[in-house]
């Protein structure tokens, strides 16, 4: 049996000498010796000593999002999606009322409870809405509320840390901040005795530095205990490790508190040396908690811990864990061998071996605020049978494809799919799982309208009457969503007729010789009204498409866009050879240059023995 470790652990497994670089003993790096050399390095990366690493944690944040949006904090909510409930807020939980309880249960423990059924999208509305008594079989639900709200608060994060810090959004609601960098700024400019190293250093830049100053952690945090057994902890001496922690947590405690202030909403954080303990504490005061796990504190705190709630470590793996060596804790992980476990789980399950003992080499890295795919599915409770019954779907995601695209676009404006592609799950054909696809044109305004008839032409291609359907889960996306090369103009230009000035011919100012257009090297457009043809702004040129009456509107813009941008392409090329010709010399160079041109005769070098003469002499 082999344990396969998440995809951020296997890049850190190369073999079975990786195993050398593992503790020989539990918890043995916890303190290690911090140098100027130390300090001073900038690539340390995963494995620096003074690493610092948060999570941020909405509380309850489907709730919480209904809760503002209704304007009523600190009373019992939940979230409804049908039947379930997906979400409960702190007051509601005080009843003992738990995702996935029964609505009518849940009542019965709190009859003020307030109940929310999600946002839901319906056929011919342009937008989701709360409706009364929304039904699966005429509605979609939406959850574009949390996706806004939680764009937000990331950029509530980019904005409330300091410059340097790398920002990964964990999930809709959470997200890891690697502080490290900010910190060590920080830590230099507070204790600048640190920025050199002293003339009486002994090992010079490899001297370990001096202790550092007790840390006050007063309304930083709470603190995870040293030894939990204890109810008043004796307090030792601060490490470096601990400063840095302390400056971290008086970043994240700012951030935290702008966001309660700007969005109304409240969060949780853990601050520890890397992402899985970052993780693990962060839920260890919730709501409106901020933990810190210091170095100290890492043994006792996992050890006690019942190791299947440890992420990844449940399900079948933790079961085959428990199983094969009848364990329950952390603890009772901790005596079995590193050769042992390999042995038995495979040379991967270092992974398992070193998050035991609070080991995480993986990073934080920052995501594309652009998704390249957005997508709107729908698992449909009434099988589809008949070619005509797919249309009211296709209207329904189209409405959310639109907004999801329009909302994008406010935050991106060149943003812009190149494909529309729709699928549909039909478990009487023989290849159940099919789907169809086609450039997406650029249109002056994408409405559900727009979306929808693009959508209904793959519908008629995908669907075949004469073949026994029953569609049971349908998707339309948008693929290749990426934006507008830069410099370039956004697609709404394509569609705006430009200037009179613009149309003018260029005239130099005869006080400079500077040339009066602009400097611009996107090609101004005038479109002709039946979107055949288009004149270039900056030499004249008109360019048209060929005729075609089976054309349609949506095809001859997409097709006219292409021509455009070929054009522009054309005018980009000159400016970048620092030329700026008018319209008959430019032509006339590019056909000069696209003449083939006579090649100069390569002289021949001597061959067989005249090449030996040829050293020779």
């Amino acid at each position: 049996m082999s344990a396969k470790p998440p995809s951020h652990f296997k890049s850190l497994w190369k073999g079975k000498e990786k195993a050398t670089d593992a503790p020989p003993s539990d918890f043995d790096d916890l303190n290690p010796v911090i140098t100027y050399r130390t300090l001073f390095a900038q690539n340390l990366g995963v494995r620096d000593p003074l690493r610092v690493i948060a999570l941020c944690d909405s509380d309850a944040f489907y709730a919480a999002c209904e809760m503002v949006r209704l304007g009523i904090p600190d009373r019992p909510l939940v979230v409804l999606q049908w039947s379930m409930l997906i979400a409960v807020n702190y007051p509601a939980r005080k009843f003992g009322i738990t995702r996935m309880m029964d609505i009518q249960e849940a009542k019965e423990r709190c009859p003020e409870l307030i109940v929310v059924h999600v946002a839901t999208y319906k056929e011919g509305e342009k937008e989701p809405g709360y409706w009364e008594n929304p039904d699966t079989k005429t509605h979609k639900v939406s959850l574009d509320l949390y996706r806004r709200e939680s764009v937000k608060m990331l950029q509530m994060y980019k904005d409330g840390l300091p410059e340097n810090a790398e920002i990964e959004k964990a999930s809709i609601d959470e997200a890891f901040m690697d502080l490290t960098r900010p910190v060590r700024q920080i830590l230099l400019e507070r204790y600048p005795y640190l920025a050199q190293v002293p003339d009486d250093a002994p090992l010079g830049l490899d001297t370990a530095l001096p202790p550092p100053p007790q840390v006050s952690w007063n309304g930083l945090g709470t603190l995870v205990p040293i030894d939990p057994s204890v109810e008043e902890e004796v307090e030792i001496p601060s490490t470096w490790h601990d400063v840095a922690l302390s400056i971290a947590a008086e970043c994240m405690e700012k951030v935290r508190q702008q966001i309660s202030a700007k969005l109304n909403y409240t969060t949780s954080a853990g601050i520890a040396r890397n992402k899985f303990l970052a993780k693990l504490c962060a839920s260890y005061r919730k709501p409106m908690g901020q933990s810190i796990l210091r170095n100290a504190a890492i043994p006792n705190y996992l050890r006690v811990m019942p190791f299947q709630k440890i992420r990844f470590l449940g399900g079948k793996l933790g079961d085959a864990l428990a199983s094969e060596y009848d364990v329950s804790t952390v603890a009772d992980l901790l005596s079995i061998s590193l050769d042992e476990m390999q042995t038995k789980f495979g040379e991967e399950s270092i992974w398992i071996y070193q998050v035991l003992r609070g080991i995480d080499y993986s990073e934080v890295k920052e995501k594309q605020n652009v998704n390249r795919s957005m997508l709107a599915s729908k698992n449909l409770p009434q099988p589809i049978t008949q070619v005509s019954e797919g249309y009211q779907w296709i209207r329904v995601l189209a409405a959310e494809l639109a907004l999801r695209l329009n909302e994008a676009r406010e935050v991106t404006p060149n943003l812009w799919p190149k494909t529309i592609v729709l699928s549909a799950r039909n478990v009487k054909a023989q290849d159940n799982r099919r789907s169809k696809q086609a450039p997406w044109p650029f249109v002056r305004e994408v409405t559900v309208e727009v979306v929808a008839a693009a959508a209904d032409k793959l519908w008629k291609e995908l669907v075949d009457p004469n073949v026994p359907m029953k569609i049971i889960g349908v998707g339309l996306a948008f693929t290749g969503v990426e934006g507008v090369e830069t410099g370039l103009k956004s697609i709404d230009t394509f569609f705006k007729p430009p200037s009179k000035r613009a149309l003018e011919p260029e005239t130099e100012d005869a006080e400079n010789g500077t040339n009066k257009a602009s400097s611009e090297p996107t090609t101004i457009r005038n479109i002709s009204k039946d979107l055949s043809s288009f004149i270039c702004s900056r030499c004249g040129q008109r360019s048209a498409l060929p005729r075609s009456a089976t054309r349609t509107d949506v095809e001859r813009q997409a097709a006219l866009a292409l021509v455009i941008m070929e054009h522009n392409d054309f005018h980009i090329a000159l400016d970048l050879s620092k030329e700026v010709p008018d319209a008959a010399a430019t032509h006339d160079a590019v056909q000069a240059e696209s003449k083939p041109k006579k090649k100069k005769r390569r002289k021949e070098s001597p061959q067989g023995i005249a090449k030996f003469f040829a050293k020779a002499s």
